[in-house]
């Protein structure tokens, strides 16, 4: 406790007491910058609802353009979440636990396909698969082993996805490594296991709440991507037809009921992935 007599030292701070005031102004204000970006978002749900109906969103579930758009969505949504949580796994532990020369590009590399605009990752992989190389090209090696075209085809939907993908999958990988204590690892790693058995029996079940989150990114990023599914596989009906680029062709017929059917869909199973993790890390917190 300080002696009350004491003379303060030339340039300390002094804390005086003084009377609190009411918190109610700055919770206001918070409450109203904050409040004002919830409402835009509920505002523009609301306004979707209040323009569709019931009959019109059946109606646009019954088309078979649309059922095929679902099921391929599910279908590439899915394989994109896969291949981004499989890469992203040791790319995040990789950034998370050592430190290398060109470890920054690596970081930065990662965060382009964040911050680029979705048309230029498109028009990217359409160029990367028909650039020449040694008088053939990535399409026609790809259709003449594989014997079916990535591009303007079904694979082409999946790497656009997961082109942008993967990106958020790495960094929710890396921060969830970050947060893991590395001190277990080690003693592991002193009591005569290898790093790849320290990783696989240590670190990776520690892990489990990222990895479901990182899947569920990217599946959800997946649903909404449009521009390099636009560019690099098209958006031909009945073949390389995402529920993202349903919206946009069935605005272009000027079916603007079905295409805020399939808005609202979408939506709904973004709410409906983003509640499931939710859920499980407040079953995890109690």
């Amino acid at each position: 406790m300080q002696d009350p007599h004491s003379v303060p030292q030339p340039g300390a701070v002094v804390f005086r007491s003084h009377k609190a005031g009411s918190d109610w102004p700055f919770l206001t204000l918070m409450g109203g910058l904050g409040g004002s970006y919830v409402l835009l978002i509920v505002s523009m749900l609301a306004a979707d609802i209040a323009f569709t109906s019931p009959s019109h969103f059946v109606a646009a579930l019954q088309k078979p353009e649309i059922q095929f758009a679902i099921r391929l969505t599910l279908i590439s949504c899915t394989i994109s979440a896969i291949l981004s949580v499989w890469v992203a796994t040791p790319l995040g532990y990789l950034l998370s636990r050592f430190h290398f020369p060109g470890r920054w590009l690596i970081n930065t590399a990662i965060d382009v396909p964040i911050v680029l605009p979705p048309l230029v990752i498109g028009l990217s992989l359409l160029i990367l698969f028909h650039l020449p190389l040694g008088g053939t090209n990535l399409e026609m090696w790809f259709q003449q082993r594989a014997g079916f075209p990535v591009t303007y085809g079904q694979p082409a939907v999946i790497l656009a996805q997961f082109a942008v993908a993967c990106a958020f999958a790495v960094q929710t990988m890396r921060v969830t490594f970050d947060q893991i204590d590395p001190r277990a690892e080690q003693v592991a790693l002193t009591l005569g296991c290898r790093r790849s058995q320290a990783f696989l029996q240590v670190v990776l079940p520690q892990a489990w709440r990222g990895l479901i989150a990182a899947f569920t990114i990217a599946w959800a990023r997946s649903l909404g991507e449009f521009g390099p599914i636009l560019v690099f596989a098209g958006a031909t009906r009945m073949r390389t037809e995402v529920l993202s680029t349903t919206v946009f062709l069935e605005l272009s017929v000027g079916q603007l009921e079905a295409a805020v059917a399939v808005s609202l869909l979408m939506v709904l199973a973004a709410m409906f992935v983003l509640g499931i993790v939710r859920l499980l890390g407040a079953e995890v917190r109690q």
